[in-house]
């Protein structure tokens, strides 16, 4: 059996699959996408049940896609399929009629679960009941839903403290639940909140909130079907939002200029077959791209920081004729120091520092420097680095140099991952809340909730480990496997008295635990929900604030599993007892008074029950989106920022590494082995590596390495990885995560986010040595 870090990283492996790489691919989506998605359908939930959750999937009476958080069309839903392949995988692995029942977990122990890979105990099947692993216990076995709630009462009532308890949110986690949530931790007494905002998009809400007064985006959707130029920096739409190459399909049509930035090029940047259309059977590719720049990996700055030269060095050719001086007048401050710094840039070597030709810089600023309507496009390629909030920033700093901001066909676009995350923050899971919320909660529920922030992501790992945390509960997600330093999460994991999982499926957070754990089955966006004798729904918020009712309609694999908000009422009750001033039932038994009282608390909710009830939703306040601004140290404008470039040298011998998703992934949930637009067929533990480099160390491709990173002094290390020579920029490398999270490092972070920097880390490559022979 492997040794406990090895069962905490994804198992660190002596054998690999049958690697076949085929030919890179030059556009996304097709016949390949809906053969792939019929494949997913027939093997889990079935043909019947399968189209069933289909035809509803992103309908306006339907429930909302368990992936993503592209936005559904406000107008034209296609009547039978509002949704990609993403969302197929993403249904068939929920809505799978195989099930996890007392009687697996009877035959299999904790150690021989762990010897799986992560994409094996994602497709075991639904779990089905609540499950307890005793102290000193190796198989979890059931427990009622009572006890579990008693169990898990008494253990934070036990604490010291109720900051010796962290509360981790997955995106997943609906409005309702989320709100319901974060009042039964703040009634308990704490603020730690880690969620997974923490590690995506963090970044984004940091920068947006001190520039332009909301850490949201600033565009509908509508905005990408009429617009002069879309600008995409750090994201892969055709693997992790693959709706939106309809947008910039609709966007092209109308004649809009698409720049594409990323050190990878993507199929999804480059070209797209339109599935719903005859002509993307039978014809050429859409092309998408009209431009794409090869940036170095976390070189996006730099880039940036040249193209504003140029547009300066353009603008004081022809004054007001490139920036929109009565835009920044009007609605900006900072702009004279911007300048000043602009005067003392280099654009020759700006476009060295990123990779990028200075002719191809120019390309950019020839193509924008007259319009005004221009969408910036960002994903966790800009987010995830320890300059993610600067970087931001610059991008921000021309949107504003523009006037691309608070008009039609114009602004910013934060590509958000899962598909509540933006809800969840919306409703207050937060680890710093602001006062006015606190006092909001305060006079409408009447007990004092905290005021002293409360751990992220990074802190609560942290705190866990040096022992002030002792309880973990997670609703939804796989901890484990999303975030930071593998190694050091588990150990900090295994400190714990308790963990608390609510989950639908099995995952590797159940198997790297504390000295007891509980899972909490719970209901899938697409499981119908009974209270009552009545089909309930909940609601969820899209990347760009429209907020819409989600409805399931497949029967459940198990008749006594729990939606979300049922579960933390129940708990909430059986913790706080005769002390809480909560009505728990009135929450559980209607989810009508659950939006009866976020109206209450959190702005833009008036009239939500009525309002969530009509086709499609409604929109919440977007003052940016208006020509609002409230940045957070100028109130009622908009701010340009000063950001440094970071200096990095990288020895001879060292690579900076992106961790990135597979096609046959989303997040931490592995459909499968197969990347089809990079080529890479049956095996995930590979390096994708310039040939260049590849010849100057002496690699050949197939060769079989091991990954190290030494970052703040400590070895990490991630085992046998093959590689795959790479359309990538020299000394720049990509690997699929999770698989090389063990490799970054707990402390490398963004200094004001403090968002993990999984996007660049320092590695050194050495040919593979088996631990039998060390």
């Amino acid at each position: 059996m492997p040794g406990k870090k090895e069962q905490a990283s994804a198992e660190n492996p002596e054998k690999l699959n049958d690697l076949h790489v085929t030919e890179i691919e030059k556009w996304a989506v097709g016949a390949p996408a809906i053969i792939s998605s019929i494949k997913d359908v027939v093997q889990e939930p079935g043909v019947i049940r399968g189209v069933k959750g289909l035809l509803k999937m992103n309908q306006k009476d339907g429930f909302d896609c368990p992936s993503c958080a592209w936005p559904d069309p406000d107008d034209d839903r296609h009547t039978i399929a509002e949704y990609c392949e993403n969302g197929v995988k993403a249904l068939a692995e929920e809505a799978t009629t195989k099930k996890l029942t007392a009687q697996f977990f009877a035959e299999h122990s904790v150690a021989d679960l762990a010897n799986l890979s992560d994409m094996e105990i994602g497709k075991l099947g639904r779990l089905t009941q609540p499950m307890h692993l005793p102290y000193g216990s190796t198989h979890y076995q059931p427990i009622t839903w009572d006890d579990a709630f008693q169990k898990i009462g008494e253990h934070l009532n036990a604490l010291p403290s109720p900051h010796e308890a962290v509360f981790y949110t997955s995106g997943r986690t609906s409005n309702e639940a989320s709100f319901v949530y974060q009042l039964f931790v703040r009634e308990l007494g704490t603020n730690n909140f880690p969620d997974c905002s923490n590690m995506c998009h963090e970044a984004s809400g940091t920068s947006l909130s001190q520039t332009v007064g909301l850490g949201k985006g600033t565009v509908r959707l509508n905005d990408f079907y009429d617009t002069d130029a879309i600008i995409i920096i750090g994201q892969n739409p055709g693997t992790n939002a693959p709706r939106m190459l309809s947008a910039l399909e609709k966007g092209k049509k109308s004649g809009a200029k698409i720049i594409a930035i990323n050190p990878l090029p993507e199929a999804g940047l480059m070209g797209f077959k339109n599935p719903q259309k005859v002509r993307g059977f039978l014809f050429s590719p859409v092309k998408l791209a009209d431009l794409y720049l090869q940036v170095k990996i976390n070189e996006d700055l730099a880039l940036l920081k040249a193209i504003e030269k140029l547009l300066y060095e353009a603008e004081k050719i022809t004054p007001g004729e490139v920036f929109d001086h009565d835009f920044i007048k009007k609605n900006t401050v900072g702009y004279d120091s911007l300048i000043e710094h602009l005067e003392s840039c280099n654009p020759d070597t700006l476009a060295q520092t990123a990779g990028v030709p200075l002719e191809q810089v120019q390309q950019v600023v020839d193509i924008i420097k007259h319009k005004k309507r221009i969408i910036w496009v960002w994903g966790m390629g800009i987010t995830q680095h320890r300059n993610g909030v600067d970087t931001i920033n610059e991008i921000v700093n021309l949107a504003l140099l523009k006037g691309s901001v608070g008009k039609p066909g114009a602004g910013l676009c934060p590509v958000r991952g899962h598909s509540n995350v933006q809800g969840n923050r919306t409703l207050m899971i937060w680890e710093r809340p602001k006062q006015e919320q606190l006092d909001k909660l305060k006079s409408v529920f009447g007990f004092e909730p905290p005021r002293e922030p409360g751990y992220d992501v990074v802190d609560s790992i942290k705190a866990m480990n040096n022992g002030n945390v002792k309880v973990f509960f997670g609703m939804g997600g796989n901890f484990l496997s999303a975030t930071p330093d593998t190694g050091y999460t588990a150990e900090a994991l295994r400190k714990l008295k308790l963990t608390v999982n609510v989950s639908t499926k099995l995952n590797r957070s159940h198997l790297v635990h504390g000295e007891e754990s509980i899972i909490l089955p719970t209901l899938s966006r697409s499981d119908k929900d009974i209270v009552n004798d009545e089909l309930q729904f909940v609601s969820t918020e899209n990347s760009m604030g429209v907020v819409q009712l989600s409805k399931g309609m497949l029967d459940p694999v198990a008749k006594n599993l729990l939606n979300e908000t049922q579960i933390v009422c129940r708990l909430a009750k059986a913790t706080l007892g005769k002390r809480t001033v909560i009505d728990w039932d009135g929450y559980a038994n209607s989810y009508d008074k659950v939006r009866d009282d976020i109206e209450k608390v959190i702005p833009g909710f008036n009239d939500y029950n009525k309002r969530v009830r009509q086709p499609g939703g409604f929109y919440l306040p977007n003052g940016p989106r208006e020509g609002k601004f409230n940045s957070v140290k100028f109130s009622g404008k908009a701010s340009f920022t000063i950001n440094k470039l970071s200096k990095r040298t990288l020895e001879s011998d060292e690579y900076l590494m992106a961790s990135i998703r597979s096609h046959d992934q989303f997040n931490t949930t592995i459909y499968g082995l197969e990347d089809r637009y990079r080529g890479v067929n049956n095996e995930r533990r590979v390096l994708f590596m310039n040939e260049k480099d590849m010849k100057k160390d002496g690699f050949a491709a197939g060769d079989r390495v091991d990954l190290f990173s030494y970052y703040d002094g400590v070895e990490r290390c991630a085992r046998l990885f093959i590689i795959v020579p790479y359309n990538i920029p020299e000394q720049n490398t990509a690997t699929y995560y999770p698989e090389t999270n063990v490799l970054m490092s707990i402390n490398s972070v963004d200094p004001e986010s403090n968002m993990p920097a999984a996007k660049s880390i320092v590695i050194k490559v050495k040919p593979h040595h088996s631990k039998q022979k060390q």
